[in-house]
């Protein structure tokens, strides 16, 4: 399949992307990831090693856009949700060294 990738034109193949893909190991990554085999890869760490380009260089909707023409799924890894805050009077009673009872 012909795709335009930061303004240069690739062949690329489900197989090609598959072979290009083994051996590396995936990122830990937030957004948007594509599943290939059985693992789950950031969408601009795909880019960079199929269009052996800088990741400046092209941006991860042109990369999805390919993926999920190829085939493969692509997916958003949910936000991780925020680590609790204590509140004033933990933060207090934490700073003086004694427990705080509710």
């Amino acid at each position: 399949m012909r795709c335009v990738i930061a303004r240069f034109p690739f062949e690329l193949t489900k197989n090609g992307v598959l072979e290009s893909m083994k051996g590396v190991k995936p990122e830990a990554g937030t957004g948007e990831t594509v599943i290939i085999g059985r693992r789950h890869y950031p969408v601009k760490q795909v880019g960079q090693v199929i269009t052996r380009q800088d990741r400046r260089d092209f941006s991860a909707a042109e990369v999805l856009r390919a993926m999920a023409r190829l085939g493969f799924t692509c997916r958003t890894l949910p936000a991780s949700a925020p680590a609790s805050l204590p509140s004033p009077l933990q933060q207090a009673s934490a700073m003086l060294g004694s427990p705080v009872t509710a």
